[in-house]
């Protein structure tokens, strides 16, 4: 992976739960890094679905290994949140594929 080529900057949140002032509890997104990416690949998509057409954003994002991404995390590229849909890594420890999906209505 050439370093000239991490030209993106993403960032990972991670949802956690917090107590608000009442006691109720409300889901939240925490960061959990930020990271120099590659954007390997970015589509867009149409799909006729019960709501009626939306289009799908996939960015695919390739970065040095970091430990914990799931696809419970998301993805924040250029003030945009795109969920992970998919998590492969690269070698031993060297490097992440995030393939990620925005749905827009």
């Amino acid at each position: 992976m050439k370093s000239g080529r991490l030209v993106e900057t993403i960032r990972i949140d991670r949802a956690s739960t917090v107590i608000d002032d009442y006691g109720t509890p409300v889901e939240t997104w925490t960061r959990l890094a930020v990271l120099r990416a590659e954007r390997v690949d970015q589509t867009t998509e149409e799909f006729i679905r019960g709501y009626g057409a939306s289009d799908e954003e996939l960015v695919m994002f390739r970065c040095r290994f970091f430990d914990g991404i799931t696809n419970a995390d998301r993805a924040v590229w250029r003030g945009q949140a795109f969920n992970i849909k998919q998590v492969t890594p690269i070698g031993r420890r060297k490097g992440v594929e995030l393939r990620c999906v925005r749905i827009m209505p």
